[in-house]
């Protein structure tokens, strides 16, 4: 039976479950984590066919909530960046009874531009889904370079993502089209609008995959919502401004 990878870590009562982006995996919270240990239990997740969760095959955005959410806690937090966001929000919709409070990093409902909604052009999306069978290393570098660009530390962060890929066993390329088709295909906005978990949005103002143009749209769609945005950082806001961030998390979970 295919395994997911899990760590727990943190010291805290309360349960927190985090989830990367496209491409990544896990240790892509080393840091962040080590500042959250003290005041949560934090469960640490490689994404079904990402990193050590290996022999996974592309799946539906439904299908891999289901299989995070298979041996979680009961009763959790959820933090998810990115693809990560949109695999969290499934869960949220999914199981709202088993999620205490969502936050969403860096993420959209709709990652893909329309009429009327800011995001990544499609031509952008299938023209990585078309260079991942050429090149794979120089597709996900470029993607990486993407995430960072803008903020002050770009280059530090973005060598910081490229560890995190490649010290972990890489992705299938199926896996990580079908996590491109993911991000391509998938509109939550109207389910969202349904949901009752209370919602954190945390954005990068400098971020080039998902514009800050969308947080006011969010703000109208889901008004019970809470939205953050850390000026000068990018798509990875935990990693250029790591302490702003935790405390951003820490005041939205431990405020009953």
């Amino acid at each position: 039976m295919n395994k997911l990878y899990r760590e727990t870590i943190g010291e805290g009562d309360r349960h927190l479950v985090l989830l990367h982006g496209w491409g990544l995996n896990a240790e892509v919270w080393r840091y962040t984590a080590e500042r959250l240990a003290p005041h949560f239990c934090l469960h640490l997740v490689d994404l079904p066919g990402y990193g050590r969760s290996e022999n996974f095959g592309a799946m539906t955005l439904a299908e891999m909530a289901e299989i995070v959410l298979d041996g979680a806690p009961e009763k959790a937090s959820w933090l998810g960046w990115s693809l990560g966001g949109l695999v969290a929000s499934q869960v949220a919709l999914s199981a709202p009874q088993r999620v205490e409070k969502l936050i969403t990093v860096a993420s959209s409902p709709c990652f893909a531009a329309q009429e009327n909604w800011p995001g990544i052009r499609p031509d952008v999306l299938h023209g990585f889904q078309h260079q991942l069978s050429e090149d794979f290393q120089r597709t996900v570098e470029r993607f990486l370079a993407l995430q960072t660009l803008g903020s002050d530390s770009a280059r530090q962060d973005a060598r910081l993502l490229k560890s995190v890929v490649l010290g972990q066993p890489v992705p299938s390329v199926d896996v990580l089209n079908g996590g491109l088709e993911i991000l391509r295909s998938v509109d939550l906005r109207q389910p969202m609008a349904a949901l009752t978990v209370p919602l954190l949005r945390i954005y990068g103002a400098l971020d080039g995959l998902v514009p800050r143009k969308i947080v006011p749209l969010l703000d109208a769609l889901l008004p019970d919502s809470h939205s953050e945005i850390i000026e000068k950082a990018a798509h990875a806001p935990f990693i250029s401004h790591p302490d702003a961030f935790c405390e951003i998390v820490e005041r939205f979970l431990i405020t009953d």
